[in-house]
């Protein structure tokens, strides 16, 4: 319900073994078919060869982590951090990462890793390549592979992962949160922060951008993430509103393989949301200086019906 009242139709929803019972997936599903919720986008972390029902999620592997998190120095590094003597782990080699794409591609499964450091990343895109030699490369572009976070990539992994089709499902609030000089990143790895969440050359590059929030771990906000991408931390990653915009909507649909989804035109589902924008909009979109005020959502409709608005409270 919150996410409606945030102007959000549609939920990617990640569980794993260590989280919950595969069930919960199925009892989310009936719960957003019997009220008026966002659509879920069901995803099941498990390494291949589980007892998960391939056809009730949308991904076998939704959030498989390769490694850990900046903060807690468990990302996996090429080098060692600027504030510690550690590179991080690495929780999957990249044996394993290529059997589990072969594995989910040959089933038409969509697999997805967790994934941050700049070593994790060399393995994901290694496993990549082992799962392409082995099934194909149309085949794994078909089944449009994704990754979460991705935040060191080198110019090798975001050319691999254009070329094979995955998408990248990134949190410009991250950046917002921790990517000014100063701030965490920087405290972490030194001017290797300077390179971090390079959304401008991923979209360059052709990678498909989807942006989330990772919430808890961030807010559902999805002004602010468009606005966090507009002011990346570094000019040279920064993208138009336009190009953040659609990897607001259409990108977040692209990641769930919703082909249909995401745009407003005859014969597509009426998904949208209604905001009340505090400045007069440019060509459809409002301004997003980064000290002012964000759209407000009025009312947010899925698939013709309405999920929420300001007018009857929040449902």
């Amino acid at each position: 319900r919150f996410a409606a009242s945030q102007g959000i139709g549609c939920v990617h929803e990640v569980n794993a073994p260590h989280i919950a019972p595969f069930d919960d997936l199925a009892l989310i599903a009936e719960l957003t078919s019997s009220e008026p919720l966002p659509t879920v986008v069901g995803y099941w972390g498990e390494l291949f060869g589980g007892d998960a029902d391939a056809e009730a999620v949308s991904g076998y592997a939704g959030d498989l982590n390769v490694d850990g998190s900046i903060g807690s120095h468990t990302a996996y590094l090429r080098d060692a951090y600027a504030d510690a003597p550690t590179r991080g782990y690495g929780y999957l080699n990249a044996e394993q990462i290529g059997k589990h794409v072969a594995y989910c591609t040959e089933r038409t499964l969509q697999a997805g890793f967790h994934v941050i450091g700049d070593a994790a990343l060399d393995a994901v895109v290694d496993g990549l390549r082992r799962a392409s030699a082995e099934v194909g490369r149309e085949e794994l572009i078909r089944c449009r592979h994704r990754l979460e976070h991705v935040e060191m990539p080198s110019a090798e992994v975001t050319d691999t992962i254009a070329e094979l089709g995955v998408v990248a499902s990134v949190q410009p609030a991250f950046d917002a949160a921790w990517g000014a000089a100063g701030q965490l990143y920087e405290q972490r790895l030194g001017t290797r922060a300077q390179r971090m969440n390079p959304f401008a050359s991923f979209h360059d590059a052709g990678v498909v951008l989807a942006f989330g929030s990772d919430s808890p771990v961030t807010p559902m906000n999805p002004w602010a993430g468009v606005r966090a991408a507009v002011f990346h931390s570094n000019r040279d990653e920064r993208l138009d509103v336009r190009t953040a915009f659609d990897a607001a909507t259409v990108g977040g649909h692209r990641a769930g393989r919703r082909d249909d989804a995401g745009v407003l035109t005859p014969g597509s589902p009426a998904t949208y949301a209604v905001w009340e924008a505090p400045t007069p909009l440019d060509r459809g979109l409002p301004n997003l200086t980064s000290d002012g005020p964000l759209p407000s959502c009025v009312s947010t409709v899925v698939d013709g019906a309405p999920i929420f608005s300001t007018s009857e409270g929040q449902r």
